[in-house]
């Protein structure tokens, strides 16, 4: 009871800080909030697109058997009837016959009785996740659409428009970073069950015969990008999905968990979805979508493996791993321990005391030299000296930089041209030439 008190403790403090510090909001928050719904602020944005720009160097840029795509949300329905999601694509739902609320029953350690009111729940049914709209200027059963329950359906779709126009060799991917919508029963727990949510998705064209082996490069691959972006390995699990438990498309799938402070949860999923997809669109759509191998003359349907990141998910356990209480002077600090590739800060410059024009001019000038070469660079003047260390602790800034008196000289000639670098995990403070910035930065 003590260690989920201390867990719940800490997801309060996560909630809390992102709200405080500009990360999170809850969405529509001045008409009382929208359940399942979050903006993302500056600072939230920020680390959002490090993590996306991570993923996208690590898993389309830096190879050569990769292509991005960007596939419209909105699809012809006959797609998603293709594929399976008009009929299957379901969770099973319950609603209390007393105070009407409704809950997702395989989540339920008790099926009988409400969770809220001890109330009798009702017989268990299926409830279609996807949401419906309407195209066009009427409404009727020849303009309902969905909105893409996930985002591989539109790589499913545009895989004949790649080979014809790009003329890739097998093994060969399509990557794609995108919203998708699910009309959960019970969104919760902050970021993590959410009705539009962000994927970052592969879809990994393969031969039959040698689905194995690039389940296994994809596996090694997920666990790369989970050090890359700070996660602790020993605090994420394997979960080999069994029968019955997985995707209607899929053969085999790995469930990547995560130890959140509110119990161990999927984190990632890595499936291979044979050739289900391409199969059931060539069917619906009576479009051949046959690869055709030049070296051996032979024509088949490819098959698939599919690792799957959902961007909020990564967002939040990488916040739950930076997330760190210490004392520092004497006092409790809170700070966010990012690594300087997410940081949606990487160093802040400060002038010593913003009353004084010529520390505030030296600083203007260190921050435009080092905003020019990094990029991430702030300028704080807020406050006094500490309360900016303070919060820049909290926003997960590696670095700060500090203009003073010695910077200019008029004190200690020495130390002219230098500035204070100060480290955010440990407080240490070192003079460094303005010169040597960048390099030591880097």
């Amino acid at each position: 009871m003590a260690e989920k008190k201390e867990t719940n403790e800490k997801m309060e403090a996560i909630i809390a800080l992102c709200k405080r510090r500009g990360f999170v909001y809850q969405g529509s928050e001045i008409y009382g909030g929208l359940a399942g719904t979050w903006d993302y602020g500056p600072l939230g944005v920020a680390l959002k697109k490090n993590i996306e720009n991570l993923w996208w160097k690590m898993f389309v840029d830096d190879r050569e058997d990769m292509y991005g795509i960007d596939a419209a949300i909105l699809m012809n329905p006959n797609a998603w009837i293709a594929s399976g999601h008009v009929g299957g694509f379901s969770d099973p739902l319950v609603e209390c016959t007393k105070c009407k609320k409704r809950f997702r029953a395989d989540l339920l350690t008790d099926k009988t009785k409400c969770p809220e009111c001890q109330g009798t729940l009702g017989e268990e049914r299926q409830f279609n996740m996807m949401f419906k709209t309407n195209i066009g200027a009427t409404e009727g059963e020849g303009s309902i659409t969905y909105l893409r329950p996930e985002t591989a359906g539109g790589m499913f779709v545009n895989y004949k428009n790649v080979v014809d126009s790009i003329h890739p060799k097998l093994p060969f991917g399509l990557g794609q970073i995108g919203k998708a919508f699910r009309n959960e029963i019970a969104p919760r727990d902050f970021i993590f069950r959410v009705r539009e949510l962000e994927q970052m998705e592969v879809e990994y064209f393969v031969h039959p015969k040698t689905w194995e082996e690039h389940f296994e490069l994809w596996r090694k691959e997920m666990w790369r990008f989970i050090e890359a972006v700070g996660i602790d390995k020993s605090h994420v699990h394997e979960l080999e999905v069994g029968d019955g438990d997985r995707a209607h498309y899929s053969k085999r799938t790995i469930d990547f968990e995560y130890d959140f402070p509110f119990g161990r949860k999927e984190l990632y999923g890595l499936a291979y979805r044979t050739d289900f997809d391409l199969k059931s669109h060539q069917e619906g759509s009576k479009v051949n979508l046959e690869y055709y191998d030049e070296e051996t003359k032979e024509k088949f349907l490819p098959h698939v493996i599919e690792p799957s990141l959902g961007v909020g998910r990564t967002m939040l356990a990488v916040l739950s791993e930076a997330y760190t209480e210490d004392e520092m002077g004497g006092e409790k600090r809170v700070y966010l321990k990012f690594n300087s590739a997410l940081a949606p800060t990487l160093v802040a410059v400060f002038p010593l005391l913003k009353n004084k024009p010529e520390l505030v001019a030296k600083a203007r000038e260190v921050y435009a030299m080092l905003k020019n070469k990094l990029g991430r660079v702030s300028f704080d003047d807020n406050g006094n000296i500490g309360k900016r260390y303070r919060r820049q602790d909290e926003i997960g800034t590696p670095y700060c930089v500090t203009i003073d008196f010695d910077t200019l000289g008029e004190e200690k000639p020495e130390y002219k041209d230098t500035v204070t670098l100060r480290n955010r995990d440990t407080g240490t403070q070192e003079r460094v030439l303005i010169s040597d910035l960048v390099a030591k930065l880097k």
